[in-house]
This record gives C-alpha cells, sequence and structure tokens, in this order.
C-alpha cells in the first residue's frame, strides 16, 4: 500500500534517505516492541463523535502549559542526537519549533549544546534532564537551563536501568564518528553502558523534592503512568506530569500510555497539567488525547522522521498537519476551544 499522509510520506522518506542502521534506531523500541504498537493501537480503540448545530467559525487551538502560553497543543517530545538524523542536527528542529510555535523539549542527549539550539528559539522552550549519579552535572545543567532561557524543565523519571533494546544494540551499538554527545562526557560512551554510567538507580520521590526545590523554573516528571505516581508527583512539586513509556523503547509489554492517561488525569485533579506521550500520528489522536484529559501531546518518531526526510521543512510538515487535522476534527465534533473538549467527544469502541 502507498502512503499518502503526510507524517506516513515523511517516514517512508525518513527510512530512505538515513543510513540503514540509523534507521533501525529511529524504527526501534524494547524487546519484541509490543508496547510501542500498543501506543499507537489504543488511539484507533476510540472513536470521535460528529456534532452539528455548533457555531464553529471559530475555533481556539491556544493551550497553556508551565511557564508558556502556545498556539496549539502539539509538543516536540525530547529525542535524542539529531545529527544522527540531518546534518543541522537539533538546530533544524529548533528552526522548525520556531516557524510553528511549537514547545519543542531540548533533549540533554543532544548533538548539539543546548546554549546553541535555544539561540534559534523565538518563544518558550523546555529542557530535559534526568536524576544523574553526578550531582554538579544536575546543578549545572539545570543553571545552563535556566541560563538559556528555558521556560521548564522536563525530568526523565522512568529509566532507571536501560531498556532491552536489541534492536538498537544490533544495529547501531555505538555512535557515528560524526555524531557526539555535546550536553553529556563522556560523550563515546554506547548505549548499554549510557544509562548505568549516568543514572542514579536509587533516585527516590526526594531526589525529585530536591531538583523542584533547586530552580525556579517549572519541573514537569515525564515516565510516569501509574495514577498513585501522578499525585505522589503533585505533592513533590512538579508543576506537570507526563504520562510515557518513553516510546516503548524501555519496557516491553507495558500498558499503552493512552489507556493510563483516564487514571492519571483523576488522580491529579486538575492541580497541574497532564500530558501524553506515545502514539500520537494524527491531529484527531491530539483531539482524542484532550477528550481525555490531556493539556497537551507529545510527538516524538514523527517528527524525527520528518527531519531526517527534509530537514526543518519536515518537522514543520508534522506540526502543521497535526494541528490542521486537530482543527478539522474539532470543528466537527463541534468543539472550538482545546481547553474545553467534552469527555463525551469520544467513546471506547466495544
Amino acid at each position: 500500500m502507498v502512503p499518502h499522509h503526510p507524517l506516513d510520506l515523511l517516514a517512508e522518506q525518513g527510512r530512505l534517505r538515513l543510513p540503514p542502521p540509523v534507521a533501525e534506531f529511529v524504527a526501534g523500541a524494547a524487546g519484541d516492541g509490543l508496547t510501542d504498537r500498543r501506543n499507537a493501537a489504543a488511539f484507533r480503540r476510540y472513536a470521535l463523535l460528529p456534532a452539528v448545530g455548533v457555531d464553529v467559525a471559530e475555533i481556539d487551538t491556544r493551550a497553556a502549559l508551565p511557564g508558556v502560553e502556545l498556539p496549539h497543543p502539539v509538543v516536540l517530545a525530547p529525542t535524542a542526537l539529531h545529527q544522527l538524523y540531518h546534518p543541522d542536527g537539533e538546530a533544524a528542529t529548533a528552526r522548525a519549533a520556531a516557524e510553528t510555535g511549537a514547545l519543542l523539549v531540548l533533549s540533554s542527549d543532544a548533538s548539539q549544546p543546548l546554549e546553541s539550539s535555544a539561540a534559534h528559539l523565538s518563544h518558550g522552550f523546555y529542557v530535559q534532564l534526568a536524576p544523574w549519579r553526578d550531582k554538579g552535572l544536575v546543578r549545572d545543567f539545570v543553571r545552563r537551563a535556566e541560563e538559556a532561557g528555558a521556560a521548564g524543565l522536563v525530568l526523565t523519571l522512568d529509566s532507571a536501568v536501560g531498556g532491552a533494546r536489541y534492536r538498537q544494540e544490533r544495529y547501531l551499538p555505538e555512535l557515528p564518528a560524526h555524531v557526539s554527545r555535546a550536553n553529556l562526557e563522556p560523550a563515546g560512551v554506547a548505549y548499554r553502558e549510557m544509562v548505568p554510567a549516568f543514572i542514579d538507580p536509587s533516585a527516590t520521590w526526594d531526589t525529585v523534592e530536591e531538583l523542584v526545590g533547586s530552580t525556579r523554573l517549572p519541573v514537569i516528571g515525564k515516565g510516569i503512568m501509574r495514577a498513585r505516581d501522578a499525585a505522589r508527583g503533585v505533592e513533590a512539586g512538579l508543576a506537570g506530569i507526563a504520562v510515557s513509556n518513553h516510546g516503548g523503547r524501555n519496557l516491553d509489554n507495558a500498558i499503552a500510555t493512552l489507556d493510563m492517561l483516564p487514571e492519571v488525569v483523576g488522580a491529579v485533579a486538575g492541580r497541574v497539567p497532564v500530558l501524553v506521550d506515545g502514539g500520537v500520528r494524527r491531529g484527531s489522536d491530539v483531539l482524542t488525547a484532550l477528550a481525555l484529559g490531556a493539556r497537551a501531546v507529545m510527538v516524538g518518531r514523527p517528527y524525527v522522521w520528518g527531519l531526517a526526510a527534509e530537514g526543518t521543512s519536515g518537522v514543520r510538515t508534522v506540526v502543521e498537519t497535526l494541528v490542521r487535522e486537530l482543527g478539522v476534527a474539532m470543528a466537527l465534533c463541534g468543539v472550538t476551544s482545546v481547553a474545553e473538549v467534552p469527555r463525551d467527544t469520544v467513546r471506547l469502541l466495544r
């Protein structure tokens, strides 16, 4: 079947343009890829309910997250090492974010320094980090994020150990010579050693509270899948919760993020915004997530394929397509604002 959707076309083009080992790295997931497939399949279990008799001449896609006001709720999730996919690296992604108004979360595991990427952004951005063993590295990176003008931090919480990424270990066990980790040392460490070398497996909620108390920036906790963890995160001072299973790249046979979203939203009870990450491939998926209580969605692989295919233009196409489709779905479902999406906009199929 020939792909016709813009995101599918970019994914196909990106695969063809990347060296096969890098393409396998992008597509790769943990174990048998069950979690990755479930993330996308979960959206197909919900159907949108069209509505009529509503004035939809004006559709408001504006969204608010801690520290930022956004023209739409599509967030570019933190993804590593953009120079693997395009020579311009994170700079190309940042330019696309600036052009589309998308919130970009700059990964600490980037191929270019966060300061140089931030220089391309004309609006608020977030910076991702993790509970690293080296507390000095954490303090220094928080300081750099603050000085670079970040509007918030995203703390990855779901990587106490590395996932069993057999596909990645087979095809891209080490980085090519032309790509390095610009923000982390030692820059050349391979994936298998990356997590144990950097991440502190003994990190607890006390660690989260310590980080939250060390910065003036709001901190979003990413990788939370349980309602009880979401509630504890709010108590620890998190300014937002990102429901995420790391795009299926850590724990295989895990539940889909969309399936846990309503429980997490219920546990948070409106105290902080909830984002959902994983499986979003269409603008209708964005509306589904919003109807289930998300404030915004995070996308990863789709824009990485776009970056590989067409650089800045490809990332821009991904964002613009999702936002355009979101607007269409909203109008046809009688929804005029992303801030007020009724739960009955979607129905779980039997």
